[in-house]
């Protein structure tokens, strides 16, 4: 049966306006199969009904791979109490209509690609508790007239093309919980009246453009368990007030331009902090030891800083500890043995430092790396065999740009899952281990300047000729290398001593051609000089007196050469 004959059918209202709806979406997976007017509507797939099955009060077809758009008749079912039409491929704008769905108390459309602006009627939905309209291609500003949403709980406008300013409206939000504006092209101050919303818990402002500092009124939310301010334009120091956020679980401030110390008093309470990131700011000071306090620590992330000192040896009481970033700043000392408590982590960044000491052998207990960076310090001594026992290493091991000496270990060759190694710029000796011809997952190998010599493994043949050079005077030899000689197995000559000898016989080549050359011509002036004389001797009294001329030419007898006596 045609859709135009079911809708003709249709026996209710709500039945012709959700077959109407149907008759404008593209099904690829047939969701909307049941929607038949052989059977009651309130049977239909992701359709809810009112108790006396007469009045749709809930939609739900999220992820259901719906595409076009969305039709006029939708917003005739003024029951509707849920509308999810999230997660599909729907386009259009989202239509003033909107304002009819009085009862709603949730509209989901976000991960569409719905384009145009918010439509200010969406003002008129006073019950509606969550709005998450986000992930689409929305523009234009964000209307104050949300701020007259008093029931709104959770208000979703991320990863859109929004611009101008946060509405200071959506102070009068008491109920929110959570604030999501990622990923947007907004900008401006950070709104004092947000101070309102002493409810939130969760506020995501996350690369866009804000600028100016962070509201010290922010610490009044002390609800709040997830604050995400990175990748803006902020300034100034963190608010001392925020050590009033003891309920807080992410604290995201990386990516600005943020300035200060890091106080005991501001963040040693955040007992139940899980993610730190205060990465590439302009933070200053002695990297604090309280950190160790923050037992529940799963992230932390102060890279690309200017704190000084060395790496707390509290550290290692946090064993959730999953990632510790602290590459890119002027730390100094040793790497501490307590890291090697750190049983659960995943990534240690300890890069662009000024660390010395030796890598402690307590790492072998992280057997759960999967990226190890120490590279660019002034860590000394042997490469621990123990690094051998990391065999999760997957992204990367980097130790380069350090004074390591000693040879490569042969355990190197247990990291079958590594992908990356680098072990440049150091001051290792000795030949390449073997054993590393196993790391078969390797794409990206660098042992380059070191004082390594011998065979390239044949595993490494397919790596560049950077890879390996800088080595010492003997070097390494095979491929991509020279061509190791048989005998030894050392390397052949080198590309200059194979120039300067290819040089020596192209010289002496020339040189005897010419002195071949140069005698030919010679005997082929005396051969002339001959045959003319044999022509003078037969030819009379003219004969004689050019024969009298050449012999005073030549200065007498003996030095007339016959032709009889050049054959002899």
């Amino acid at each position: 049966m045609s859709v135009i004959h079911a809708v003709a059918a249709a026996a209710s209202t709500p039945s012709l306006e959700l077959l109407r709806v149907k008759s404008e979406l593209v099904d690829p997976t047939g969701v909307l199969h049941s929607w038949s007017p052989e059977s009651h509507f309130c049977r239909w797939n992701g359709v809810e009904c009112s108790e006396d099955q007469t009045q749709v009060i809930a939609l739900n077809l999220s992820d259901s791979g719906l595409s076009g758009s969305i039709s006029a008749e939708l917003w005739n079912l003024t029951s509707l109490e849920t509308l999810d039409l999230s997660s599909n491929f729907l386009n259009g704008s989202i239509p003033v209509e909107i304002g009819k769905l009085q009862s709603l108390t949730a509209l989901l459309l976000h991960s569409n690609y719905l384009s145009g602006e918010i439509p200010q009627e969406i003002s008129r939905l006073k019950k509606l508790q969550v709005l998450r309209i986000g992930n689409n291609m929305l523009t234009g500003v964000i209307t104050p007239r949300i701020g007259e949403l008093t029931e709104l709980r959770v208000l979703g406008l991320g990863y859109c093309q929004l611009n101008g300013s946060i509405p200071k409206e959506l102070g009068n939000l008491k109920q929110m919980e959570s604030l999501f504006l990622e990923e947007n092209q907004l900008q401006g101050p950070i709104p004092e009246e947000i101070r309102g919303c002493k409810n939130l818990q969760t506020f995501d402002l996350t690369n866009n453009s804000f600028s100016g500092p962070i509201p010290s009124m922010l610490a009044s939310s002390i609800n709040l368990t997830r604050l995400r301010l990175a990748h803006n334009q902020l300034t100034g120091t963190i608010p001392p007030e925020f050590g009033q956020l003891t309920n807080l679980q992410f604290l995201d401030l990386s990516f600005n331009n943020l300035t200060g110390e890091l106080s005991e008093a501001q963040f040693s309470r955040f007992k139940k902090l899980q993610h730190f990131l205060l990465s590439n700011n302009q933070l200053t000071g002695i990297m604090p030891s309280w950190l160790g306090t923050l037992e529940e620590l799963g992230e932390l992330d102060l890279s690309s800083n200017n704190l000084h000192g060395d790496i707390p040896k509290s550290l290692g009481n946090c064993s959730n500890l999953l990632k510790l970033s602290l590459h890119g700043n002027i730390l100094t000392g040793s790497i501490p043995e307590e890291l090697g408590n750190l049983t659960s982590l995943n990534v240690l960044n300890l890069q662009r430092n000024n660390i010395s000491g030796t890598i402690p052998k307590t790492i072998e207990n992280c057997r759960k790396l999967f990226e190890l960076r120490v590279s660019e310090n002034s860590l000394t001594g042997s490469i621990p065999d123990e690094i051998g026992k990391l065999t999760e290493l997957q992204v990367i091991l980097d130790l380069s740009h350090n004074s390591f000496s000693g040879e490569i270990p042969t355990s190197l060759g247990n990291l079958i899952k590594l992908e990356r190694l680098n072990l440049s710029c150091n001051h290792l000796q000795g030949k390449i281990p073997s054993s590393l011809a196993k790391l078969t997952s390797l794409h990206r190998l660098n042992l380059s300047n070191n004082d390594l010599r011998g065979r390239i493994p044949e595993t490494f043949s397919g790596f560049p000729v950077s890879s390996f050079q800088g080595n010492s005077p003997e070097g390494l030899c095979g491929r991509p290398m020279e061509v190791c000689l048989r005998s030894g197995g050392k390397k052949g000559m080198s590309n200059a001593a194979v120039v300067g000898i290819i040089a020596v016989i192209v010289f002496s080549s020339t040189v005897i051609c010419l002195v071949m050359v140069y005698i030919m011509v010679r005997m082929w002036c005396h051969w002339r000089e001959v045959a003319i004389s044999s022509t003078v001797d037969g030819g009379g009294g003219a004969g004689r007196e050019q024969r009298r001329e050449m012999r005073g030419r030549k200065g007498g007898d003996d030095q007339f050469w016959k032709l009889s006596q050049l054959v002899q």
